[in-house]
């Protein structure tokens, strides 16, 4: 696990793109989704993307190798919403170990295959663990601003149960990814820190918030560096943001968190932001462009794609990353 603080200390390591736009190729429907195994399920399963490492994984498996062969260096576990709270929508709480476990599976055997042919080029996996659709930090009722939908205790139980799934499963790192709520992030890394502690393990961290809006505030309020400034408490490998923002948008958060850390610093922003249509538009090359300017400003450690981006914008980004030297870091 500690060869990734090596590798960093080498190059700008490669994050992959989207889960979620490459699955939508796929145009996977009801039954898809359903497989054999959930043919009879009494809730409509269409768009629980973390069910298809059980359903599909030769579709999960497919996607991984397109991103490891055009040039990343980690592939994110299908796992964004692999939580109690967020299986909740679709009765499937009962699955979660499963489906971490499975999604950790799938993807450290394609790492392995990807290491065993490029033994220079270590491959590694992050497990993905998103933010619920919950918030600890603010209520879901205008009229009761005290209300909270979800406690941190509720929050700490099941981040606990998706980061074990997925570290038998086999990931060599943690991404608590798209931050919206620092409240919530928090208690993710609680999570985590129990662990390591039980299991006598050292499991690298990944942290990525996300900017919703142009006054370049996480939802919960808080600036880029009230943000970094409220999670250095924990060891982390790295600190970031993803989502929300195209790449020209999210730079003048990664050179004021940039400045203030020893952390290792990650992006993985949009192809731009969603058309009308909710798509995005934004080519590789266009993409290619603002990003660097990230590697010109020496701002980044780890660089990748969220929504939007494709196996094609991946392989621009690390052709470009491969002409850089990484930012340095203190912490490790």
């Amino acid at each position: 696990m500690s060869n990734i603080r090596e590798a960093l200390k080498e190059r700008i390591l490669v994050l992959d793109g989207a889960m979620g736009t490459m699955l939508q190729a796929y145009k996977f429907q009801e039954e898809d989704f359903r497989g054999e195994r959930f043919k009879d399920y009494p809730t409509p399963l269409q768009g629980n993307n973390d069910l298809l490492s059980l359903t599909q994984p030769e579709a999960i498996k497919t996607i991984h190798g397109k991103y490891f062969a055009v040039g990343a260096d980690i592939v994110e576990t299908n796992t964004f919403s692999g939580t109690t709270i967020a299986m909740a929508d679709y009765q499937m709480e009962d699955l979660v170990y499963e489906l971490n476990y499975e999604s950790a599976k799938i993807a450290k055997e394609v790492a392995d295959e990807f290491t065993a042919k490029e033994p220079h080029k270590p491959r590694f996996v992050a497990g993905s663990i998103g933010p619920t659709n919950r918030t600890a930090s603010m209520s879901p009722d205008v009229n009761d601003p005290g209300y909270r939908a979800i406690t941190f205790d509720e929050l700490r139980i099941a981040y606990k149960q998706q980061v074990e799934a997925l570290i038998d499963g086999g990931v060599d790192l943690l991404l608590v990814e798209t931050v919206f709520d620092t409240l919530n992030a928090k208690a993710a890394l609680f999570a985590i820190e129990e662990v390591k502690d039980e299991r006598g393990i050292d499991m690298p961290i990944m942290l990525s918030g996300t900017i919703t809006d142009a006054s370049g505030r996480t939802l919960s309020g808080q600036t880029a560096e009230a943000f970094l400034i409220s999670v250095s408490h924990i060891p982390l490998l790295s600190v970031g943001f993803n989502c929300a923002l195209g790449a020209n948008l999210l730079q003048p958060h990664l050179e004021t968190i940039a400045s203030k850390t020893d952390f290792a610093i990650s992006a993985h922003p949009n192809a731009g932001l969603p058309n009308a249509f909710g798509e995005y538009d934004e080519s590789p090359e266009e993409m290619g462009e603002q990003i660097e300017e990230y590697l010109k400003r020496n701002l980044i450690n780890i660089i990748g794609g969220c929504c939007g981006t494709s196996p094609e914008h991946i392989r621009v980004i690390a052709n470009l990353a491969a002409k850089y030297k990484p930012r340095i870091v203190n912490s490790f």
